[in-house]
């Protein structure tokens, strides 16, 4: 097998068995197995299972970022796309998290903790460089300034319910709660120049 086939195999393994079992509850060994080459091989590509994940999940919001930020931009007024942007960008973070990483293992271990928010800062610069390069958007440096504090404060938001509730029916009522009660307000914020 040639690298990027060689790449391609351990990441759809490690994809397939992360969204049945959970980051926390896969081993390199399934992985392996999963994929038919040696152990020894994932850490010639990987330096470790987390790697395998980080590289999964950039993969995963790099494609769903462009779709994001491009769609209906020019269709609809800007307070209503930032609206929209942000609610689908929570549902994509809700998602990496459900699942491909597991709720459990987020909450109680410091280690995801850490690299979700790593994770969710690339995902912040991913979406400013993509929304910066829309065509008919602000490009003054305190529109690009309060875009970011929507972004920050956002995602602030959406993980501390993340890792405070208990279910998913939680987590669900709280993302009801954030779109109708907070989110119109900041969005309001960062376009009010």
């Amino acid at each position: 097998m040639e690298a990027d086939k060689i790449k391609d195999s351990i990441k759809r393994a490690a994809q397939e068995l992360f969204r049945k079992f959970g980051y926390h509850k896969t081993s390199v060994n399934e992985i392996a197995k999963k994929a038919k080459i040696a152990k020894a091989t994932i850490y010639k590509y990987f330096d470790s299972k987390e790697a395998v994940l980080h590289v999964l999940l950039m993969d995963y919001i790099k494609a769903s970022v462009d779709d994001l930020v491009q769609s209906n931009w020019n269709d609809i007024d800007e307070e209503v796309y930032l609206n929209n942007l942000i609610m689908k960008t929570c549902r994509l973070s809700y998602t990496v998290c459900n699942e491909f990483i597991g709720w459990d293992f987020i909450r109680e271990s410091t280690n995801s903790q850490d690299f979700l928010k790593n994770l969710s800062n690339e995902l912040e610069e991913l979406l400013m460089a993509s929304f910066i390069q829309l065509p008919g958007i602000r490009k003054h440096e305190t529109y690009q300034q309060r875009l970011r504090f929507l972004i920050k404060c956002s995602k602030s938001i959406v993980f501390s319910f993340a890792f405070t509730s208990v279910s998913d029916s939680d987590v669900r009522k709280n993302f009801v709660s954030f779109q109708k009660e907070i989110l119109p307000y900041l969005v309001k914020a960062a376009v009010s120049v």
